[in-house]
């Protein structure tokens, strides 16, 4: 499978699969963004087209350009005629094992036998997925950072067993998304994961015992370290019940260092989610949303 001649589906239109989508049809490819029903789906495509006419307006895309990538994506209802002539299949759900691994086994009874199966977790092990999905040694973790159009990077999860033909076609598609890939070996969190939410749970703490605010503590690591944004900021990004449903995992598991503070906890359960919420460890206006 050449990457640019590759149909990618990608079941999911929330923040990960627009974002993936988006980026997939400016790469060149046939992309298929499938949701529950046709309507679900079409209200993510018309998302994306609503994006492409910002950057235009903005002059970060022409309008040939737009109307290439206009033609090369559609949309449809997760169902076995989406699935024909697919090449490719991306899971990109909320990061709950129950919802990714029906997804991945339907899509594989749907699929060709040819068809990559990926799942778009960035923390769940895909050797568990893999066996409630009847995929194993089939099954790829395809760790894609948001937003994907700026982010250079794809992280390939790969459980032991795996056969050698599916890791080449994943690594042929993460070059045809113009992604640097870097492979993992398979465990809860991955690395990128692990190393971020190591970073995160310590600044929560050190927001926790007073020792700076959570707007100075960001700062000290973009301005003294060069990140893009700081890791209470990221963490609201990407989901405070998600930070803490991962490092529930990690500490039940055993490795006490995830165990999670009691701020991060009474913030999800206050509803205090980050972005998605409008507050977290910091205020979502609308300027803030804009940033990065």
């Amino acid at each position: 499978m050449h990457a640019l001649s590759a149909t990618l589906a990608i079941l999911g239109p929330g923040t990960l699969g627009l974002s993936t989508a988006q980026w997939a049809a400016e790469c060149g490819l046939a992309t298929r963004l499938l949701g529950r029903d046709q309507a679900h789906a079409e209200a993510g495509l018309q998302e994306i087209h609503h994006r492409w006419d910002r950057a235009v307006a903005k002059g970060r895309m022409n309008r040939e350009s737009r109307a290439c990538s206009l033609e090369r994506l559609s949309a449809a209802a997760f169902n076995a005629p989406a699935l024909e002539g697919a090449s490719a299949f991306l899971e990109a759900l909320p990061e709950v094992p129950e919802l990714k691994a029906p997804a991945l086994s339907t899509a594989i009874t749907w699929g060709s036998p040819q068809l990559l199966v990926l799942s778009g977790t960035s923390a769940l092990p895909i050797t568990d997925l893999a066996r409630r999905a009847g995929a194993v040694g089939r099954l790829v973790g395809f760790h894609l950072f948001v937003p994907v159009p700026r982010m250079a990077v794809v992280e390939m999860a790969i459980p032991d067993g795996t056969a050698q033909v599916w890791v080449d076609r994943a690594q042929t598609l993460g070059a045809g998304l113009r992604k640097q890939v870097v492979q993992v070996r398979d465990q809860p969190g991955f690395a990128a994961a692990r190393m971020s939410l190591a970073l995160g749970l310590e600044a929560i703490r050190l927001v926790e015992s007073g020792v700076a605010s959570a707007e100075d503590l960001d700062t000290l690591m973009t301005l003294g370290y060069g990140h893009p944004v700081g890791p209470l900021e990221l963490s609201d990004r990407v989901g405070l019940d998600l930070r803490l449903r991962i490092a529930e995992g990690l500490h039940a598991s055993g490795e006490d260092r995830f165990q999670p503070p009691e701020l991060l906890q009474s913030k999800v359960t206050t509803g205090q989610t980050g972005l998605k919420s409008g507050q977290g460890f910091h205020a979502w206006t609308a300027t803030r949303r804009q940033t990065w």
